[in-house]
């Protein structure tokens, strides 16, 4: 039996130490938003914060993370979409597709928890998730905005 703390609320769940994140926030969780992309880090989907800092759920055993330890979803990060990156996000019309967008949105949020104002070169070194659709000119200009909101 494995204790989780996700998005504020305690979990215990009956899975393999070995068991990616990802699978259990979406199976036994039910919270779906964080997404399946490549299942080998590399596109950065499945994004979520550990203790605020962004990693991907997809290659993350639930045996890494310490019962004080606090996981934030794409569901966690506000209740309304209030924090900075979603209201960039909407006011720029920034996803095409979507599908991408709540990984990219996790890890922009964690971005800026380190780093308040950052640079291009900063954003491009830290913001390495994949948008298929291309949106990533799009994606610079809403860190920037988000990080103005912030």
């Amino acid at each position: 039996m494995t204790t989780l703390k996700i998005n504020g609320e305690t979990h215990k769940v009956d899975v393999d130490d070995t068991t990616p994140l990802l699978w259990v926030i979406r199976e036994q969780i039910g919270l779906t938003g964080t997404k399946y992309g490549c299942g080998i880090a590399q596109c950065g989907a499945c994004t979520v914060h550990l203790d605020g800092v962004a990693v991907r759920a997809c290659v993350y055993p639930v045996s890494a993370i310490g019962e004080d330890q606090e996981i934030t979803t794409i569901e966690g990060l506000s209740d309304d979409a209030s924090h900075p990156v979603q209201q960039a996000w909407a006011e720029l019309d920034i996803p095409q597709c979507g599908f991408c967008q709540p990984g990219m949105i996790m890890a922009v949020a964690g971005l800026l928890n380190e780093t308040s104002d950052p640079s291009d070169e900063e954003i491009d070194a830290q913001i390495t998730n994949i948008c298929r659709c291309g949106t990533l000119a799009r994606v610079r200009k809403g860190i920037h905005l988000a990080a103005k909101k912030s």
